[in-house]
C-alpha cells in the first residue's frame, strides 16, 4: 500500500504531464482538503519531490490568494544541464542529493545505467567513510569533477 506522501507526488507529476502550458498552479490548502491530510503535507510533498536536483522548479507566494506553481525543467543540450548543476552545487553535498542529481540525469538519458552506478558507487557514504562535514564536502568536489568530465566527452 503507497503512503500518502507518493500518493500525492503521483497526482501532481500526472496532472503536470497532462498540462498544456508545462507547468501547474496548486492551491495548498484545496489539495490538503482533497486528500485530506494537512496542508504541512502538501508542503513535504513538494519540497522533497518536486526539487531542481529532480528536475522541477517550483513557485511560491503565501498567504491569501497565494499559490505553488511546479513546473517541469526542460533539457536544452546535455552540456547546458550539466553546467547548471555544476554551479548548483556547493561546497558540501549529501548522499541522498547527489543520488538525486545521478538520477536525474540518468532519467534524462545523459547517463548510462552503469556511468550512474558508478557515480553513486563513488558518493556512497561507505566509500567516503570520513567525519561528515568531510564527506560532504569530498562528495561535492567529486560531482563537480564527475559532470565536468561528462560535459566533455
Amino acid at each position: 500500500m503507497r503512503n500518502i506522501s507518493d500518493i500525492i507526488e503521483n497526482h501532481l507529476k500526472l496532472i503536470l504531464d497532462q498540462s498544456q502550458s508545462g507547468y501547474i498552479v496548486i492551491q495548498r490548502s484545496e489539495l490538503a482538503d482533497q486528500f485530506q491530510c494537512v496542508p504541512s503535507q502538501i508542503n513535504y510533498v513538494i519540497n522533497t519531490r518536486f526539487t531542481v536536483e529532480k528536475g522541477y522548479l517550483v513557485e511560491s507566494k503565501r498567504g491569501g490568494g497565494g499559490f505553488i506553481r511546479i513546473s517541469k525543467v526542460k533539457l536544452n543540450k546535455n552540456q547546458d544541464i550539466l553546467q547548471n548543476i555544476h554551479e548548483l552545487i556547493g561546497e558540501e553535498l549529501a548522499q541522498s542529493t547527489a543520488e538525486d542529481i545521478i538520477e536525474r540525469l540518468y532519467d534524462a538519458h545523459i547517463l548510462t545505467e552503469r556511468e550512474a552506478r558508478i557515480m553513486k558507487a563513488v558518493v556512497h557514504r561507505n566509500v567516503l567513510s570520513f567525519h561528515i562535514q568531510v564527506r560532504d564536502q569530498l562528495r561535492a568536489k567529486l560531482m563537480k569533477a564527475m559532470l565536468i568530465s561528462l560535459m566533455y566527452k
